[in-house]
């Protein structure tokens, strides 16, 4: 596995928890697993040794002195190495600060794919290389470099999991150079993209097999709508993409047993969940009155993809329903500007945490009745899947992962509610409905129970995986090995 972020030493958001869990969920099936992270944030603090000293990668026209840290895990255990480069990694932020992205991104990045290849070739020769999002996307570039011949690293196969395609890992086309990237692949059939170079193309192209994190958003980053400019390349290689939900860690979130909320309930038992809403009213500054309305919580990141948007066009209408709000969050300025506003506006009926707090968010998935995630889209998502379990119904947008995870009729088999069309009436329509089933309380605590019942652990994610790297590990060559000699001779196997 090659990553930016493995909870819990580096984490802005999902991917940290899939790289947090499945390499566990697959060592449990039998494979073993490395992953490959930088050596920056809390990865600093792992308890880890250091077993390579100096490797010289040669980037930007200099040699980058490189060590690498393994973290001391028991035995059979997913093994865990540390990129270490202080220069690039040793920063405040992943990916960037209050001024911005950090400008030399592609440099850091395409020094994590190059030693990624090192622990490959070095310290753990691999049958697949597993590679996460842009900013591993130029693992695969490697591979298939014509002047590769490191006989170290022939035949290992490339899997490319799509986690957000809005992220693609955009740079200057001088980039190409500056990453040592060949220059027959800067055209529209490599990793040129409207006159820059782009990461997420790159894995695309050259990855021998491609997913994303839900079978419902594998279909939709192949239409315009949400194909972000790729979605021609995309349908392209729809032949080996594939859609594999992701997991969560019900060790992490399960009200039976977390540690993080004030009263501890199950679908047998539900009568500790009135007292976490009771706590988290007294938390957020909420007045006792909203015991007896629904309570709708939300946990996200502030961002345009999230239909917050939405919110601001109805916020007065939902909140006419007599229901309250209690959110969690941070991101984009506007995003925060929206939810002050709603906050200033409202006193006692809404309250918003603004920053990265995961014992709230523990305690708003236990106390709300509701949890809302209104998203323009939403590639899995897993607030949603932590609120089935604990009994917190969703009220989503029909989108990737939430499309897929939430049933909404027929009313005997709902755990949640959908709304389809992105607009405020919609959001608005699904929130009426949602609250007049709360006023019947033998309905709801019915769907309540069914969500609670729902089984998304990463068990069954990592065994869709097994298969998929078994079948990955038999292909053949044939789709990349001509794309050398092609685009030498100046012709294009891509349509």
């Amino acid at each position: 596995m090659v990553s930016s972020e493995a909870s819990p030493w580096a984490k802005s958001g999902g991917l940290a928890d899939v790289l947090g869990a499945l390499p566990a969920a697959l060592a449990q099936l039998g494979h073993e697993v490395a992953t490959v992270i930088p050596r920056y944030l809390e990865a600093k603090t792992a308890p880890a040794r250091k077993v390579l000293r100096s490797v010289p990668i040669f980037l930007a026209n200099r040699i980058w002195p490189v060590s690498v840290w393994e973290l001391e895990a028991a035995a059979g255990s997913p093994r865990v190495f540390f990129v270490d480069q202080p220069e690039l990694f040793d920063r405040p932020g992943l990916y960037g600060d209050h001024t911005g992205d950090f400008p030399d991104n592609h440099i850091r990045f395409a020094l994590l794919s190059r030693a990624a290849l090192e622990i490959s070739r070095r310290l753990f020769p691999p049958t697949i290389i597993h590679c996460h999002d842009w900013q591993a996307g130029l693992v695969p570039a490697y591979l298939r470099d014509p002047r590769a011949s490191d006989p170290a690293l022939f035949g290992i196969r490339t899997l490319l999991t799509i986690h957000n395609l809005g992220y693609q890992g955009l740079f200057d086309r001088r980039a190409l150079r500056e990453v040592g990237l060949p220059p027959q692949f800067d055209n529209p059939d490599g990793v040129e993209y409207w006159g820059q170079i782009n990461f997420l193309k790159a894995g695309i192209v050259f990855a021998d097999a491609l997913n994303t994190v839900s079978r419902t958003y594998a279909k939709e980053i192949q239409t315009p709508e949400y194909g972000f400019g790729l979605d021609g390349l995309l349908r392209e290689r729809g032949h080996v993409l594939h859609g594999i939900l992701n997991g969560v860690d019900y060790k992490r979130w399960n009200p039976g047993t977390d540690p993080l909320i004030p009263s501890r309930y199950s679908a047998a038992d539900l009568s500790g969940k009135q007292a976490c809403k009771r706590a988290l009213l007294t938390e957020m500054g909420l007045p006792d009155a909203a015991m007896k309305r629904p309570l709708i919580g939300i946990v996200s990141r502030f961002a345009s993809q999230k239909g917050f948007d939405l919110i601001g066009e109805t916020a007065d209408q939902i909140l006419a329903e007599d229901v309250y709000l209690a959110a969690l969050g941070n991101g984009e300025e506007q995003m925060e500007t929206l939810f002050r506003s709603l906050q200033a506006r409202n006193p006692g009926r809404v309250a918003v945490k603004f920053g990265y707090d995961d014992p709230l968010a523990h305690r708003i998935e236990a106390g709300a009745d509701m949890f809302l995630m209104p998203s323009r889209y939403e590639p899995c998502g897993l607030n949603q899947i932590y609120s089935l379990r604990y009994g917190t119904v969703p009220v989503v947008r029909a989108t990737g992962g939430l499309e897929d995870t939430i049933t909404a009729e027929p009313a005997s088999d709902a755990t949640g509610f959908k709304f389809h069309d992105y607009n405020g009436k919609a959001l608005l329509k699904a929130v009426r409905r949602a609250c007049s089933a709360w006023t019947r309380s033998q309905d709801w605590t019915a769907m309540m129970v069914r969500g609670m019942q729902r089984d998304f652990s990463w068990a069954a994610s990592a065994a869709e995986y097994s298969r998929l790297y078994r079948n990955v590990a038999s292909f053949g060559m044939a789709e990349h090995s001509n794309f050398q000699d092609e685009e030498i001779n100046g012709r294009s196997k891509h349509a």
